[in-house]
């Protein structure tokens, strides 16, 4: 299996539709179709079950997946090794980040970058999306946790202070939360994906059980 055809079979794994990958490889998906047939035919072997749900691996697809992630491991690593002895400050640089670290560090960083290098453009992905570095879905990325990846690179850029927020009107009328209390009596606004958790939430270390949540949002 050459790399190309690899990289066709690892799409289809990932997204489980032919319009999927095709939007992913950036092809039509009658080539993406194409692809597959004819590497199922050179390996005399199926792949795929083709559901009305989309294409599942079979126990010789999943063994075959396994193989390809180690050609993706290998092929990303030697591009990792050629760009890293260019040391010409010019293209482009994936960066990924929150909405609000974007803000408050990133855009006035890449005006800076731009007046030094204007030869290197930034493609700022700003999302909740955890994008891999691994994969080089981004060569950089800004985030509020530190990597569990041992192979990546990790420094900190700033200090982030949290706290609580109101407008003086909701404090003149339902007053400042009590320590303790687990925001009885008060209504709170909250970070979506931490719903989404289905952990115990807090804010601020305090428990949020008596308070009443009345918007949450995606971004930070």
């Amino acid at each position: 299996m050459n790399w190309d055809d690899a990289r066709v079979f690892l799409a289809v794994c990932r997204e489980s539709t032919l319009r999927g990958a095709a939007r992913v490889l950036g092809v039509d998906q009658a080539t993406v179709g194409r692809r597959i047939t004819a590497l199922e035919k050179s390996l005399s072997a199926t792949l795929f079950l083709r559901t009305s749900e989309g294409y599942a691996l079979t126990a010789v697809g999943e063994a075959a997946m396994r193989a390809v992630e180690k050609m993706e491991l290998s092929a990303l690593e030697l591009e990792r090794r050629i760009q890293g002895l260019d040391d010409r400050l010019t293209g482009t640089v994936r960066v990924t980040t929150t909405d609000s670290l974007a803000i408050d560090f990133l855009i006035p960083a890449v005006a800076r970058l731009h007046q030094l290098h204007p030869d290197v453009r930034v493609q700022l992905d700003a999302s909740t999306q955890i994008l891999s570095l691994a994969k080089r879905e981004a060569d950089i990325a800004v985030r509020n946790t530190r990597p569990d990846n041992p192979d990546l690179i990790a420094r900190r850029i700033a200090r982030w202070p949290v706290g609580l927020f109101a407008s003086q009107d909701y404090v003149d009328t339902r007053g400042v939360p009590e320590p303790g209390a687990a925001f009885e009596g008060h209504d709170l606004v909250v970070y979506q994906p931490y719903l989404q958790g289905g952990k115990d939430m807090s804010l601020v270390n305090e428990p949020l059980g008596r308070g009443r949540i009345v918007a949450s949002l995606s971004s930070s």
